[in-house]
């Protein structure tokens, strides 16, 4: 059972998920430090408020807390256009996939039936 489990273990997709996997939230982290202490402040100066995560409205007694889903959006976006970014760059890098066999043309399908109904129709006149 642990060669087994060692097999499983050592197979490269298991591997590149895991990596994947702690890579990520160490780079969620950064992202997450990047948004509060770099990206909030410049934004607050826009907002009159010295933190993002402190903004809300009340609305019939109850209160919207807005500041936090903003950082949220803030971090998705950043992750999202790095990932874009790496798959982008990665997909250079990798062998194109071989183009599939195109059939004929519509144009070459419609001369085959055109020619193929003249073939029937002068078989029908002689």
């Amino acid at each position: 059972m642990l060669k087994e489990f060692k097999k499983f273990i050592m197979r490269g997709n298991v591997l590149d998920l895991a990596v994947g996997v702690i890579i990520g939230s160490a780079f969620t982290g950064l992202v997450t430090s990047l948004t509060k202490n770099l990206i909030n402040p410049i934004l607050s100066i826009f907002a009159g408020k010295t933190d993002l995560s402190g903004l809300s409205f009340t609305l019939l007694g109850a209160k919207f807390t807005y500041g936090n889903f903003l950082n949220d959006v803030i971090n998705f976006l950043i992750i999202a256009f790095v990932v874009f970014l790496i798959v982008r760059s990665v997909n250079r890098f990798l062998p194109a996939k071989p183009a599939k066999p195109t059939g004929p043309t519509q144009t070459a399908l419609l001369e085959e039936i055109r020619d193929l109904l003249k073939e029937e129709d002068a078989k029908t006149k002689n």
